[in-house]
């Protein structure tokens, strides 16, 4: 299969090696918006081929890593294959009801979602609400401590809220371990229901999580107004609960497939690197086809380039299941090889129908959620403002909540500056975001995110015809990605990797990994964002 793609897109590689006359003007020049398409077609060949996904620890992601393998490896790069192991988690369906007082069946993916790494098999039994809190704001530890569970859940659903204590990482998969720790049969977490509507739409809708390893009890989330109801009806009432999956969760193996230059040091390296895997329901033309694309092209294009420095391309495995082969090749770099890259750029989702154009706040510049990456991450971010500014975009702030492949880089005790694009998925424009970048308000960034219709035949596979059509009217898309913003994202994606890969003078002294923590918590103590993609 990939003998067959790399015949059939072919390398039109530099005709001579550039080390001088702005290499950084040359190669953005020379990524084009039809050499990373290319790659997309590619990909949705090989999901076509392979179950129709290209998921970590099955066919079609093997073949994925073969392409890049092939191409990479054609134009010069030494290319190497990291195996690792890790849980493959996947529903392969599911259903959720309420029996009493009040018939009703929910929709998959509209009223609930199965959390990722779900127990298999069926739970009916009466709700129990556990340390939840409905009063504005909203604090929530729900589920977070043993002793928030009393006798009464013992062979019942328990019905848990999103939320952490302060300073305390309680992730999704540590509510439901206590749950049935506790004795439920089943669990329900609903969202947090903090801030405003209006002005934190991901607190209040559906959400996509992961327990980020197997638990014995099947378990869903649903948005907060749907949580709230069923808790204020629990209080007064017995609320009798239905919740079937059918799931698989087992050890699977994977590789990440690294591309190093030729040229350049070696004890100064310029890391790039993109999850190449998707969900196993889904090509992930979007999530992640873009962001692998886009990296592909620009090192096949930069193949040729006299860089004064390593640059070191990365497409990671088992992103989905929790960042996995990120974390496993930072884990087992030793301090001598972290200490020799100076930094880290991220790519996730730079093609989103509905876009904005996100640049991670290295400076924590908007001063919400977590705090500014490890020194350095800030002159990165400007890098990237400054490309923005020079094409007359604005950009929004996207947090650095440890929730991509970034997120083992900037962990505490490793302290590698990071940055770089991402357009959004689950979370809804805003009529603020439409005034910047146009598209369509209320709609998702990505109204296809961990869907099937994340493919290049979108409304063939699922997505709102009507939401398409009118996404069409206001841009240019190929299948489900916007191509105005996966051009610009690509140009982006060059002119940075260029200029650091000649001058990463800008980037200060690495701090020693023990004060590296206090830079980093943020990051690592947001555990819910790490779970979500």
């Amino acid at each position: 299969m990939a003998a067959v793609l790399l015949g059939a897109f072919t390398i039109a590689t530099p005709a001579q090696a550039h080390s001088s006359n702005n290499p950084v003007k040359k190669l953005t020049k020379e990524v084009t918006l039809p050499g990373v398409l290319r790659h997309l077609v590619a990909f949705q060949g090989i999901a076509a081929l392979n179950g129709g996904n290209r998921a970590s620890g099955l066919p079609g992601y093997d073949r994925s890593a073969d392409y890049v393998a092939a191409l990479t490896r054609h134009a010069g790069y030494k290319v190497t294959r990291q195996p690792f192991s890790f849980t493959y988690c996947e529903d392969t369906g599911s259903s959720f009801r309420q029996l009493t007082p009040t018939p009703t069946t929910y929709v998959d993916q509209t009223d609930y979602d199965v959390l990722d790494c779900s127990g298999d098999g069926t739970a009916t039994g009466q709700v129990v609400p556990v340390d939840v809190n409905l009063t504005p704001p909203r604090a929530s530890s729900s589920g977070c401590e043993a002793s928030d569970f009393g006798p009464d859940v013992v062979g019942k659903i328990a019905i848990m809220q999103r939320g952490s204590p302060p300073g305390v990482t309680c992730g999704f998969g540590l509510k439901v371990q206590n749950a049935q720790a506790a004795g439920a049969i089943g669990a329900i977490i609903f969202n947090q229901g903090n801030g405003t509507p209006e002005a934190n739409p991901d607190r209040y809708g559906l959400f996509l999580g992961t327990l980020g390893g197997p638990v014995g009890i099947p378990a869903v989330s649903v948005s907060y107004e749907t949580g709230a109801a069923l808790v204020t009806a629990a209080q007064s009432s017995a609320v009798t609960m239905e919740i079937s999956v059918d799931a698989i969760s087992e050890t699977r193996n994977t590789t990440n497939v690294i591309a190093e230059s030729k040229w350049g040091d070696p004890n100064e390296v310029v890391m790039v690197g993109a999850h190449l895997d998707s969900e196993p329901d889904t090509a992930g033309i979007n999530d992640n086809g873009t962001g692998s694309a886009g990296i592909l092209e620009v090192a096949l294009r930069m193949a040729k380039f006299k860089t004064k420095n390593k640059v070191r391309f990365a497409w990671w495995g088992a992103e989905e299941s929790n960042l996995v082969g990120s974390t496993f090749y930072v884990a087992n770099l030793p301090q001598a090889e972290r200490d020799k890259i100076a930094l880290y750029l991220n790519f996730d989702m730079i093609g989103s129908p509905n876009y904005t154009f996100g640049v991670y706040d290295g400076d924590d510049s908007a001063a919400e959620g977590s705090p500014a990456g490890p020194p350095g991450s800030a002159q990165i971010e400007d890098v990237f403002e400054a490309f923005f500014a020079s094409r007359g975009e604005a950009t929004d702030a996207s947090d650095f909540t440890g929730r991509s492949d970034y997120g083992p880089f900037i962990a505490a005790g490793v302290g590698i500056p990071a940055g770089g694009l991402f357009t959004g998925a689950e979370v809804q424009k805003t009529a603020a975001d439409v005034a910047l970048w146009g598209g369509v308000a209320g709609a998702q960034y990505d109204p296809c995110y961990h869907d099937p219709c994340d493919s290049l035949t979108p409304e063939r596979d699922g997505a709102d015809a009507a939401l398409y059509r009118q996404l069409r009217r206001e841009y240019r898309l190929f299948g489900n990605v916007n191509t105005y913003a996966l051009e610009t994202n690509a140009d982006a994606i060059a002119t940075a990797v260029a200029t650091f890969a000649y001058d990463t003078s800008t980037i200060p002294p690495r701090t020693p990994p023990a004060a590296a923590r206090t830079a980093a918590a943020g990051a690592a103590q947001d555990a819910e964002g790490a779970w979500l993609d």
